[in-house]
């Protein structure tokens, strides 16, 4: 099934930029850009988790940087019987997280600073073990290729606009072109699918051995997304473990295009799972 999401984003991304070289400058400049798609889904592929770690300003540990760290997710992902991830930590305040990679032998489980300042033992424990269940169940590399590609749509829309010329070019379907591109960047991570959170929350949990240190974890991420403030790519934000983005509650359209579920319901489903295993 993630397989073939895959196919399908990359798919959307060769017909976006089919339509978008033809409106700019006909039938060859539509070649240009198919050769282009061509090579922005191999480089999405093999390259998407390198894009990613860069906005966040990520950087690769070893062991002797943050032994606490590593060996946590040493153990976690022994018991999810996983390959040992590369470790990132994110020099970022607000407490957060999110795994990039494109299979199990190539994932990366990346933390920011301010969640190992902040979280308790079994709270980080909790937060790791999501983030290996989203490797575990290959949601990766759909939510780091849509990433991508997000932030691609919509800088190639704007460029399409300011830069294009060409006789041909319709002015109307160039400023279609300006306002679906984003919006259709804001479906595509939207469809990368929220169900995977819940899943990623239920397997975290069973890694975890408990689901109270990732339910408490959500409840002090979800406050402190909202009183400190991160400086990330919006095309990133949709990896982490609670959206980085916001300020205030969410209401009317903005719940409407939330790439993430509400976190109380995810809380919530976690609650029920005490006594299940």
């Amino acid at each position: 099934m993630n397989q073939l999401k895959v196919f399908l984003l990359m798919s959307v991304m060769t017909v976006f930029l089919v339509l978008l070289g033809g409106q700019i400058g006909g039938p060859g400049m539509a070649m240009w850009f198919f050769g282009g798609a061509v090579v922005m889904n191999v480089g999405m592929f093999w390259f998407s988790h390198r894009l990613v770690l860069r906005m966040y300003k990520a950087k690769i540990i070893e062991r002797e940087d943050a032994p606490e760290l590593f060996d946590m997710v040493d153990e976690l992902r022994r018991r999810a019987d996983l390959p040992m991830p590369i470790v990132a930590i994110a020099p970022k305040q607000q407490p957060n997280a999110f795994a990039t990679g494109r299979s199990h032998k190539h994932a990366v489980v990346c933390v920011t600073a301010g969640l190992m300042q902040l979280m308790s033992r079994d709270e980080l424990a909790g937060v790791i073990a999501h983030e290996l269940a989203h490797i575990k169940h290959r949601h990766m590399l759909v939510s780091t290729i849509g990433a991508v590609m997000a932030g691609a749509i919509t800088m190639i829309a704007r460029w399409g606009i300011f830069f294009g010329g060409g006789e041909n070019r319709n002015p109307i379907v160039m400023i279609l072109i300006m306002i679906l591109g984003p919006l259709a960047a804001i479906i595509i991570q939207m469809a990368i699918s929220r169900t995977n959170e819940f899943q990623a929350d239920e397997t975290g949990a069973r890694i975890a051995g408990s689901p109270d240190g990732l339910a408490n974890a959500l409840q002090r991420l979800e406050s402190a997304a909202n009183q400190i403030p991160m400086d990330v790519n919006a095309a990133g934000a949709q990896l982490a473990i609670v959206n980085p983005l916001r300020g205030g509650a969410m209401s009317g359209m903005t719940k409407l295009f939330r790439t993430h579920p509400p976190t109380e319901d995810r809380i919530a489903a976690l609650r029920e799972l005490r006594g299940t295993f």
